[in-house]
């Protein structure tokens, strides 16, 4: 699926332009779903944490037991070349991607050596801030012992497809998940933070869910800021009695929550602060 009208993929040592066709129909990766990625972004000029993303790809690959063929400033390498092909007003989705082409003993596994690596860069518009409206998900994210959750890896992501999809369903834009212990993990698309009092709050990363690049760099810059902020263990009443809510996550970077099950809430000065940080921080504005 193409995100963009604009693409350029690395592959097999060169630059080709459009969807490039990557995985063959007897790839490891395309039956067995040992597929791994990563997201990051280039607007306004700037591309913010680019190294860190790049070189989360490579340590997912080695979660999944596969070996980079790739690390994180060969990756960086590429992906600056690639977005020095576009204008230079052009947002970009910039996805590094691995995967095994074979499997190992037992098939199940993969052979390590049979990682393969591409680079896909696509145009994809910044949004403005905006506000979404959440929802409780029947469905949760599990722990580490019940699936890769340390790795970015593909084959998680069905499972937060259908709690999208039964939120868009029910009239809703996103929604909260927990984890299998009834506490907030995330919710089907972004990292989430809460507001109260003043305080700002995000679930404690308990392996449940993947604690995101943006994540940390919002903690980080609210809190040189003077803000307290918290890492918690947080329950859905906790949501329901939050001042404000915000989301982060490489797409958007920070997005508005405008309402949490019936509850209006409005796109508050800590939100509309965090953004403002990271666009100041990252040389966005």
């Amino acid at each position: 699926m193409a995100i963009g009208t604009a693409i350029k993929t690395w592959f097999d040592g060169a630059w080709h332009d459009g969807n490039t066709p990557i995985l063959g129909a007897a790839d490891h990766a395309t039956w067995l779903g040992t597929l791994v990625f990563d997201g990051a972004r280039s607007f306004n000029g700037v591309v913010p944490d680019l190294d860190l993303h790049c070189a989360r790809v490579a340590a997912s690959a080695r979660a999944m037991g596969m070996s980079p063929p790739l690390e994180g400033p060969q990756i960086e390498t590429l992906a600056r070349e690639g977005v020095a092909m576009f204008p230079a007003d052009t947002s970009l989705y910039i996805r590094p991607m691995m995967w095994s082409r074979e499997g190992g003993p037992g098939i199940i596994a993969a052979k390590a050596e049979s990682c393969a690596f591409a680079l896909c860069l696509e145009d994809m518009p910044m949004p403005e801030l905006r506000g979404l409206r959440l929802t409780l998900s029947p469905f949760r994210r599990p722990r580490p012992d019940m699936a890769l959750t340390e790795a970015k890896a593909a084959c998680l992501y069905p499972n937060n497809g259908r709690m999208l999809a039964d939120a868009q369903a029910r009239g809703f834009d996103n929604c909260i998940s927990l984890d299998p212990d009834g506490n907030v993990a995330e919710t089907a698309t972004t990292n989430i933070f809460m507001v109260k009092d003043g305080a700002v709050k995000t679930p404690a990363a308990n392996g449940t869910f993947l604690a995101g690049i943006t994540r940390k760099r919002v903690m980080t810059l609210l809190s040189e800021d003077g803000y307290q902020v918290e890492e918690a263990t947080l329950s859905v009443e906790d949501l329901a009695a939050a001042d404000e809510m915000f989301m982060t996550g490489n797409a958007s970077k920070i997005t508005g929550v405008t309402g949490f099950e019936g509850r209006a809430l409005q796109i508050g000065p800590v939100t509309r602060r965090a953004r403002d940080l990271y666009w100041a921080w990252s040389g966005a504005s």
